[in-house]
């Protein structure tokens, strides 16, 4: 038997007001704390392209620079692109590329923080995704099969879920 009642999606679902519809949470009643959060990524490519980025040797320019400040713009910009996020007032985007010889290719870590009533995961997120999407257009000349991987939170603190932890994979 089919079950026609009205449901309260909202009381499941923040995200969803009571007829089902996408909605932005209020957290307005929240206290503002202090938020950090942590994403990580692989870029994966031939020892090759890993040496010439490394020399200098790029038909573009400063690979990671531009890699490094395109996540920082890409994670002030986060509400811009994500349907839902609150803008935030983001006092900490720290982006580090760090090369990896065995991979080969690079690790990215962007670290975000905030003030706020609410976290800064996908600010994090949006930082590292734009910071290896950038690397690969900087990259692309040299090698097309480069590969982005492993996009996920490691860390976050704050907030009434409290903190998270994962381990690296």
């Amino acid at each position: 038997m089919q079950d026609d009642s009205p449901k309260n999606f909202s009381a499941e679902l923040s995200h969803l007001d009571s007829q089902g519809q996408a909605q932005m949470v209020d957290v307005s009643a929240k206290a503002s704390t202090v938020r950090q959060a942590v994403a990580v990524a692989r870029v994966r490519m031939l020892p090759e392209t890993l040496a010439a980025i490394q020399a200098g040797n790029t038909p573009k320019g400063d690979v990671l620079a531009t890699a490094r400040i395109a996540g920082i713009m890409a994670a002030k910009q986060t509400a811009n692109l994500i349907p839902l996020c609150h803008p935030l007032p983001l006092q900490k985007v720290a982006v580090e590329i760090t090369p990896d010889f065995q991979l080969p290719g690079y690790h990215i870590q962007a670290t975000v923080k905030t003030k706020a009533e609410t976290g800064v995961e996908m600010e994090a997120l949006t930082a590292v995704s734009v910071a290896a999407l950038t690397l690969y257009d900087m990259a692309k000349a040299l090698e097309k099969s480069i590969q982005i991987e492993s996009i996920h939170l490691i860390s976050k603190t704050g907030g009434k879920s409290g903190n998270y932890s994962a381990s690296e994979l």
